[in-house]
C-alpha cells in the first residue's frame, strides 16, 4: 500500500514539473480618463513574492507565470487601487485602467513639460496649477509670456493679448474648459476673458496641428483646463491673496471643491482684483486702473464609462484706457509721440474715467461622454457665451456718460466627437462641430457703429488619427472642412463705397442709397479645408524628434471685413475690406529635444507662409469732433514668418537649477518686400532658481529678460499738416523703442497651517531695477512708459 502511495506522488510531481510557468504577462497603466501613461504603478501578484512597477512608457513585465488565473493588484500614489482578475493561457497581453486623480493639492508640475495627449507630433508647452498662482494678480497674456515663442501684443498694461511665433488675435484660438472663446478676439484691444486663477493647466500648442479644436489657428492653441476632481469623498479648497505695489491694489480668489466617491461632485470660485492707476518709473500712468469680477460654478458626475458635467462662468472687467492717449488736434499728436512723459498726468487715483472698456463674458456648458467597450468614447457638448463689450470714450453734454461703442455677441455650438481606440497602435478621432453666431451692435450709442449687425453660421468636420509604428516611429494625419457663411446689414458712408469701388464690385448686396449712406446686405461664403501629417522619432531613452507639417485656413473676421470708425478703447480709426479672401498658411516646423533630470532641452526651428495674409498698418491722422486719431487699414498680402524658440534646463547643483529661453521670429511681407508690422525682437530669458522640498519648499528665483530692439519693421510715416505753424510734418510711428533689460526676483516658502492645510507665502519683484523702457509690441507705446517697479506680496493656503 506505502508503494501505491509513493508512485501516485511520484507521478503528481511529474504533472506539477511539466506545467507551463514560463508565459509572461505584459502591457500598459494607462488613465482611464485621457488614455495617458501611469508611470510608476506597481502591480502585486496575489499569493505571491511577484510586484513589478510600469515604467516611463506606462510598460510592465510579469515573468514565469503558469497558465491559470491569477488576481493582481494594481496601485499608484496618485490613483484609487484596483483589483484585477486575469486569466494566462500563453504569454499574454493586458492594458489595466486606473481612476487617476491628485491625491496633493500643491502638486508641483515643471513649466514646460510635454504633454502629447493633444496633438502627438508637435511638443506641447504647459504651465501648472503652481506657475499660474504666480500670476494670479494678472491675466491669461501675463502668464503665457513666460513660455518660449509667446510675448504679448499690449495696449497699455492691462489689455494683453498672446502673440504666438508672430500671430495673434483670430489666428490665435484659446479652449476654455472645452468652449473654443468667441469673445470679440478679431482685435488687438481685446484681451481674453478669461480668469486665469480658474485654470488648473494651461498648454499651449504652436500651429493648427489639433484640428480636433479648430482649422484656422495659424498662430497655435491655447487650452485651458480646469483640475481633475477625484472620484471619493473629499472636500478641499484653496484661498489666494496678491497685494501689489504699483496699482496699490490686490487680487484675491478662492475655491472650494466636494466630491464624492459615487462620482458626484461640485465646485465654486470667485475672483476680486482692483487695482488703480499703475505707475511708471517716473510718473503716474493716468486713468489705468481695473476693477475685474469673476465667478464659476461646477457640478457633475462622473463614473468610470459615462458622466455629466455642467458649467457655468461670468467674467466682469472694467478696463481704464490711457488718458493721454486721446487727444485733441495734430500738434499734440506729434507733441505726444516726441514727448518722454505723456502729456497728461494726474494724481493717482482708484476712478476708472473715459476712455475706458467695460466686458461682461458669460459662459455656460453641459457635455456628456459614454463609454462603449470595443467601440470608443462618444463625447457630445453643448455651450452657450454671451460678450457684452461697452466701450467709452470722452463726450460732452447729455450723451457723457453713454457709451461710444456697445456690441452683444451670442454664440451656440454644438460638438459631437468619437475618440475610439482601435487596438494598441491605431487611434483614431472624428468629430461634427455646429455653430451659430449673432453680433448687435446697438445704435442707441449715436455714434458710427464700428462692427454691424450680423448671422454667422459654422459648420466643421474632422478626423486625426495617430499611429505606433513601432518603438520609435508614431504617425498622426487628420484633416479638417469649415463651411462659414455671414449674413450682414451694414451702412457704407458714401464717400467710402465710391472711393473703394464697392459700387462697381458689389451691386447686388445694395439694399438702398441715402443721402451719404449706403445700406446693404452683404452674404459670404468660405470654404475652408485644413491638414496635419506629422511624425515622432524616439531614439535612446531621452531623445525625440518631431516633424511637423499642417496647413490652416481663415476665413477673415467681421473687424477685417466691415470696421469704419473709431476704435475707442484702440484711440484709432480702423478700416476694413469687404474684398479680402481666406488666408492659407502652410506651416513645417521641427523639434529636437532631450528629457533628462539633470540637462534637458528642446530646439524648435519653424516657417510660416501664408498667403492672402491680413496685415493692418498706419496710413494717417484724421481730424475728428472728438479729436485727432491715427487710422489703421488692414490690407492683403502674402507673407512669410520664420524663426526658432530655445529651451533649456540644467541642475548645475544640489537644489539648483539653471533655465534658459530663447525666441526669434522673422515676418516679410514679400508683396512690397519689407518686413511685417508689429513683430516680437528676439527675447531671451535666463533663471536661476534654488528650491529646497526640505526645507519647506522654500524657492527662490532670479530672472534676466532682454529685449533686443526691433530693426526689421516697415516705414509707415506719414506727414501731417499743422494749421497753427502752417507747416507739414512727418509723424514718426514706425521707429522700434530702444533695446531694455529687466531683472525680476520671485519667492516662496511653505508652512503647515494645520493637519490638512498649507500656507505657502510668496514675495516678488518685477523689474527690479525700476528701468524705465517701452515696448515694440505696446500698442500706447507712442504715449507712455511701461511698467516700474512692482512689489508683490501672495498668500496663499491650500486646505
Amino acid at each position: 500500500m506505502r508503494n501505491y502511495a509513493l508512485v501516485i506522488l511520484l507521478l503528481c510531481s511529474i504533472t506539477s514539473i511539466s506545467q507551463n510557468c514560463n508565459n509572461t504577462l505584459s502591457g500598459t497603466i494607462t488613465d482611464l480618463h485621457d488614455g495617458s501613461m501611469l508611470i510608476g504603478a506597481t502591480l502585486i501578484i496575489a499569493g505571491t513574492e511577484q510586484a513589478v512597477a510600469s515604467d516611463f512608457d506606462g510598460k510592465f513585465t510579469i515573468p514565469n507565470l503558469c497558465n491559470g488565473t491569477y488576481s493582481i493588484q494594481v496601485s499608484h500614489p496618485n490613483c484609487l487601487t484596483k483589483g484585477f482578475s486575469v486569466t494566462i493561457n500563453g504569454n499574454t497581453a493586458k492594458t489595466f485602467k486606473l481612476e487617476h486623480h491628485l491625491e496633493e493639492l500643491n502638486q508641483v508640475t515643471v513649466a514646460g513639460k510635454a504633454y502629447r495627449n493633444k496633438s502627438k507630433t508637435i511638443l506641447e508647452n504647459t504651465l501648472s496649477k503652481e506657475e499660474l498662482e504666480r500670476f494670479s494678480s494678472g491675466s491669461l497674456g501675463d502668464a503665457l509670456n513666460s513660455l518660449s515663442g509667446v510675448s504679448s501684443l499690449n495696449s497699455g498694461n492691462t489689455v494683453i493679448k498672446p502673440l504666438i511665433n508672430g500671430l495673434h488675435s483670430s489666428r490665435v484660438v484659446i479652449i476654455n474648459n472645452g468652449v473654443r472663446m468667441e469673445d470679440q478676439e478679431w482685435g488687438a484691444e481685446h484681451a481674453p476673458n478669461v480668469d486665469v486663477n480658474a485654470v488648473g493647466k494651461l498648454t499651449l500648442i504652436k500651429g493648427a496641428a489639433a484640428l480636433q479644436y479648430s482649422g484656422d489657428a495659424l498662430g497655435g492653441v491655447i487650452v485651458a483646463e480646469a483640475t481633475k476632481i477625484p472620484v471619493k469623498d473629499s472636500l478641499y479648497g484653496k484661498t489666494l491673496l496678491t497685494a501689489a505695489s504699483n496699482g496699490r491694489g490686490a487680487s484675491f480668489t478662492s475655491q472650494l471643491t466636494k466630491s464624492y466617491r459615487s462620482g458626484w461632485y461640485a465646485s465654486v470660485q470667485g475672483t476680486l482684483k482692483r487695482f488703480g492707476d499703475f505707475e511708471a518709473p517716473n510718473y503716474i500712468v493716468s486713468n489705468t486702473g481695473i476693477f475685474e469680477r469673476n465667478a464659476s460654478l461646477g457640478v457633475g458626475f462622473n463614473r468610470f464609462d459615462y458622466g455629466i458635467t455642467a458649467y457655468y462662468s461670468l467674467f466682469k472687467n472694467e478696463i481704464g484706457i490711457l488718458r493721454a492717449s486721446h487727444l485733441g488736434g495734430a500738434q499734440d499728436q506729434i507733441r505726444a509721440i516726441n514727448s518722454d512723459i505723456p502729456l497728461i498726468v494726474d494724481d493717482f487715483t482708484y476712478n476708472i474715467n473715459a476712455p475706458n472698456q467695460d466686458v461682461t463674458h458669460h459662459l455656460a456648458r453641459l457635455k456628456g461622454f459614454k463609454k462603449f467597450p470595443g467601440f470608443g468614447k462618444l463625447n457630445m457638448q453643448y455651450d452657450f457665451q454671451r460678450n457684452n463689450r461697452l466701450e467709452f470714450d470722452i463726450r460732452r453734454g447729455e450723451d457723457k456718460n453713454d457709451a461710444s461703442l456697445d456690441l452683444q455677441l451670442d454664440t451656440h455650438t454644438l460638438l459631437l466627437d468619437l475618440e475610439a481606440h482601435q487596438n494598441d497602435a491605431l487611434n483614431l478621432k472624428i468629430g461634427l462641430t455646429g455653430k451659430y453666431q449673432n453680433n448687435y451692435a446697438d445704435p442707441n450709442t449715436g455714434v458710427r457703429r464700428l462692427i454691424p449687425d450680423y448671422n454667422k453660421y459654422d459648420l466643421g468636420v474632422y478626423a486625426v488619427a495617430d499611429y505606433q509604428l513601432n518603438n520609435q516611429w508614431l504617425l498622426e494625419v487628420g484633416g479638417r472642412f469649415d463651411y462659414t457663411t455671414m449674413d450682414v446689414f451694414k451702412f457704407y458712408r458714401t464717400s467710402l463705397w465710391d472711393s473703394r469701388n464697392y459700387g462697381e464690385l458689389f451691386p447686388e448686396i445694395v439694399v438702398e442709397e441715402l443721402d451719404n449712406q449706403v445700406l446693404t446686405n452683404p452674404k459670404l461664403n468660405y470654404y475652408n479645408s485644413s491638414g496635419t501629417l506629422g511624425a515622432t522619432y524616439s531614439f535612446g531613452d531621452v531623445y525625440k524628434l518631431f516633424l511637423n507639417y499642417s496647413v490652416a485656413s481663415r476665413a477673415p473676421n467681421p473687424s477685417e471685413l466691415f470696421s469704419e470708425g473709431m476704435h475707442h478703447s484702440a484711440s484709432r480709426i480702423e478700416l476694413g475690406d469687404l474684398r479680402f479672401n481666406s488666408e492659407i498658411g502652410h506651416k513645417v516646423s521641427l523639434t529636437f529635444q532631450k528629457e533628462n533630470t539633470v540637462f534637458s532641452f528642446s530646439i524648435n526651428p519653424y516657417i510660416n507662409s501664408i498667403s492672402n495674409f491680413i496685415v493692418i498698418e498706419p496710413t494717417e491722422i484724421q481730424q475728428t469732433v472728438r479729436g485727432n486719431f491715427q487710422v489703421w487699414e488692414y490690407r492683403q498680402t502674402n507673407a512669410q514668418l520664420l524663426g526658432v524658440d530655445m529651451d533649456a534646463s540644467y541642475a548645475f547643483a544640489n537644489n539648483f537649477r539653471f533655465h534658459n529661453q530663447f525666441s526669434m521670429v522673422k515676418g516679410y511681407d514679400h508683396t512690397r518686400g519689407e518686413p511685417l508690422i508689429s513683430m516680437p525682437p528676439v527675447n531671451i530669458k535666463n533663471e536661476i532658481v534654488y528650491q529646497n522640498p526640505e526645507f519647506n519648499n522654500i524657492r527662490l528665483s532670479l530672472q534676466s529678460e532682454y529685449n533686443f530692439r526691433q530693426n526689421e519693421y516697415p516705414d509707415t510715416n506719414f506727414e501731417v499738416f499743422i494749421p497753427e505753424t502752417e507747416t507739414t510734418e512727418t509723424v514718426d510711428v514706425s521707429t522700434p523703442p530702444d533695446a531694455y533689460h529687466l531683472l525680476n526676483f520671485h519667492s516662496s516658502i511653505d508652512f503647515k497651517a494645520t493637519k490638512t492645510a498649507t500656507l505657502t507665502v510668496g514675495l516678488g519683484i518685477t523689474n527690479l531695477l525700476n528701468t524705465s523702457y517701452r515696448n515694440y509690441l505696446n500698442r500706447l507705446r507712442y504715449y507712455a512708459d511701461d511698467l516700474g517697479r512692482n512689489f508683490l506680496l501672495n498668500l496663499k493656503i491650500n486646505y
